[in-house]
C-alpha cells in the first residue's frame, strides 16, 4: 500500500502504481543486513487440502480476535475479501482503516490502531488480539507493539507485503522530480533510509511474546526490493512463490489471492505453514 494518492500525480510522469487499499474502523534499523533469512521458505510447491474442519472453526471462534490493518491511501472496503475468508473460518474479525487514509505520520496512525485494538479487547473481553497489517498496515502495527504497549496485547503478527526496510518506490518520488513524496508524510517514512525506519529497525526486529510472521511475493509493484519485507530475529517469514512458483500475486492481491490466504490461516491456527497453490 504505498501511495495511491501521490500516484494520482506521478502515473502521468511514469506510470507506477504507488498504491493499493488501506483499510478508521471497519466495525464498527538501518538498511537490513544481508542475512536476513526467510525463516518458512521452502523449495516444494504443497497441494495439501486445506479444508476447514468443524473443529478447526470452532477452535478460531475461541481464538484471539483478528485485527486487519490497512495501508495507505484506501478503504476498509478493500480488505472485505480477507476478512470474509476469516470470517467464513470461524474468526472474529474487524478492520482497521487508518486515519486520514495513512497519509500522515505513522506513528499517529500506530497511536489510533493502539486506541482501536483497546476498544475491540473491551468489546471481545479478549485479553490479546491478533494483527494481518497489508503494506503500511505492517509497519503501523509493528510500531504500535514495540513503542505503545503492543507487545502486552498482540499475540501474533502477520504482515503481507509490508516494506518493513523500505522501498525504492517510495524513493523514486524524488528522481521523478517531485521532491520527497510529494510531501506525504506516510510515504516519505518509508523511504529506504529514512529516520522513521532507522527507528522501526533498531534493535530487534521481533522484541517481546508476539510470533511474528510476514508474507511476501516476488511480484509485488510496490516494494522493492522484495526481500525488503522480510524480518529478522526469529520470524516466519513465508514468499509465496517458494512454495508456488507459478502463482502470481501482485501487492494488492496479497489481500485477494487464496494461496496467500492459506498461508495467513495456517499462521493464525499455529500450524506448520504449507500454503496450498490451487486456492482461490
Amino acid at each position: 500500500m504505498l501511495l495511491r494518492t501521490i500516484l494520482a500525480v506521478t502515473t502521468t510522469a511514469a506510470t507506477v502504481l504507488l498504491v493499493p487499499a488501506a483499510a478508521q474502523a471497519a466495525d464498527a534499523r538501518p538498511p537490513a543486513p544481508p542475512n536476513r533469512a526467510a525463516a518458512a521458505e521452502a523449495p516444494a510447491p504443497s497441494t495439501t487440502a486445506t479444508a476447514v474442519t468443524a473443529a478447526q472453526r470452532a477452535a478460531a471462534a475461541a481464538a484471539d480476535p483478528v485485527v486487519v490493518v490497512g495501508g495507505l491511501s484506501g478503504i476498509a472496503i478493500a480488505y472485505g475479501p480477507i476478512a470474509a475468508r476469516l470470517r467464513a473460518d470461524g474468526y472474529r474479525v474487524s478492520i482497521f482503516q487508518l486515519p486520514n487514509l495513512g497519509l500522515g505520520d505513522i506513528r499517529e496512525s500506530a497511536r489510533a490502531l493502539s486506541s482501536y485494538v483497546d476498544r475491540v479487547r473491551a468489546t471481545t473481553g479478549a485479553a490479546r488480539v491478533d494483527l494481518v497489517g497489508h503494506s503500511e498496515g505492517g509497519l503501523v502495527s509493528r510500531w504500535y507493539v514495540k513503542y505503545l504497549g503492543g507487545a502486552a496485547t498482540v499475540d501474533q503478527y502477520v504482515s503481507l507485503g509490508s516494506p518493513q526496510y523500505g522501498t525504492y518506490v517510495a524513493n523514486l518520488l524524488a528522481v521523478l522530480g517531485l521532491g520527497s513524496c510529494a510531501g506525504v508524510i506516510a510515504c516519505q517514512q518509508m523511504t529506504i533510509g529514512s529516520s522513521f525506519l532507522a527507528d522501526l529497525n533498531a534493535g530487534d526486529d521481533t522484541p517481546g511474546p508476539v510470533r511474528w510472521a510476514t508474507v511476501r511475493t516476488w511480484q509485488d509493484e510496490l516494494v522493492r526490493p522484495v526481500d525488503n519485507a522480510v524480518l529478522a530475529d526469529g520470524a516466519t517469514n513465508i514468499l509465496v512463490q517458494a512454495w508456488c512458483p507459478l502463482r502470481v500475486v501482485g501487492h494488492l492481491g496479497l489481500v485477494l489471492d487464496g494461496t496467500t490466504y492459506t498461508a495467513v490461516r495456517q499462521v493464525l491456527a499455529g500450524a506448520t505453514v504449507r500454503p496450498n497453490c490451487f486456492a482461490v
